[in-house]
């Protein structure tokens, strides 16, 4: 179940966090997968872990916020059977105190790079006969989280664009769903509270695993085995859909 065989994936930000995990996991399951990340560090660092393990594969630097850099690399590609749109940043700040020059930042990135690649993908699945497309939203598009102005503001966007391309794209055979994770233990998220709480990484990392009623951050391996059933043969019934993997954040908080 779930192979990959034959089919070509590409994974933004795929040089770590959960792009790298889907990228380990698509190549284990038969697809080549081009890695795309705007290091080429982690994203050569990637390929070269997935090759040691018998997979097969690509890495590209790619800015996603670029509409021609992404082009470019997309008609480069060519075939294409699978897209994952992962890659995204982060921002801490309500209304008040996000500034102009954060707020295109996020745009540009979290929305932006997602409408580039879907722009660019959306014709090549056509000519291939279809496609899966698997867009990475959150629950802050859902769910009213304190200082995420911004970031749900972006996460929203990402949902609804997923959706309107599941309706547009159906009698094209392309499926697209997103997935909202809670916080997942990714190498971002300690830069993140390195970052934005710098002295009190321990007691902060503990307050974000306890917000999960499970009681601990996610896994990227978790989460990349739902990207993957997504994306497989087996999902072929789901298309405009968001899956929560949230650790009960949604339903049962309160």
């Amino acid at each position: 179940m779930f192979r990959l065989d034959e089919k070509t994936a590409v994974v933004t930000g795929g040089g770590s966090g959960i792009g790298k995990a889907v990228a380990q996991v698509f190549a284990a399951q038969g697809a080549f997968v081009h890695i795309v990340d705007l290091s080429v560090a982690n994203a050569t660092a990637c390929l070269h872990e997935l090759q040691q393990n018998g997979g097969k594969g690509m890495a590209h630097t790619c800015d996603v916020s670029d509409q021609q850099q992404v082009n470019v690399l997309f008609a480069k590609i060519g075939k294409l059977d699978i897209l994952v749109n992962n890659a995204g940043i982060a921002h801490v700040g309500n209304v008040e105190n996000t500034g102009e020059a954060d707020f295109d930042r996020v745009f540009n990135v979290n929305v932006k790079g997602v409408y580039n690649c879907l722009h660019a993908a959306v014709p090549l699945m056509k000519q291939n006969g279809g496609g899966a497309i698997l867009n990475l939203s959150s629950i802050a598009a859902v769910t009213g989280i304190a200082d995420r102005f911004a970031y749900s503001m972006s996460k929203g966007a990402v949902h609804a664009m997923s959706l309107s391309v599941a309706r547009d794209y159906i009698k094209d055979h392309i499926r697209s769903n997103t997935i909202s994770p809670a916080r997942v233990h990714t190498p971002f998220v300690d830069g993140f509270i390195t970052k934005n709480y710098p002295g009190r990484e321990a007691e902060m990392f503990d307050k974000l695993s306890k917000s999960q009623p499970i009681g601990r951050m996610g896994t990227v391996d978790e989460v990349a085995k739902l990207i993957l059933y997504l994306c497989s043969d087996e999902a072929a019934f789901i298309t405009g859909n968001d899956y929560s993997i949230d650790g009960g954040f949604i339903k049962l908080n309160n």
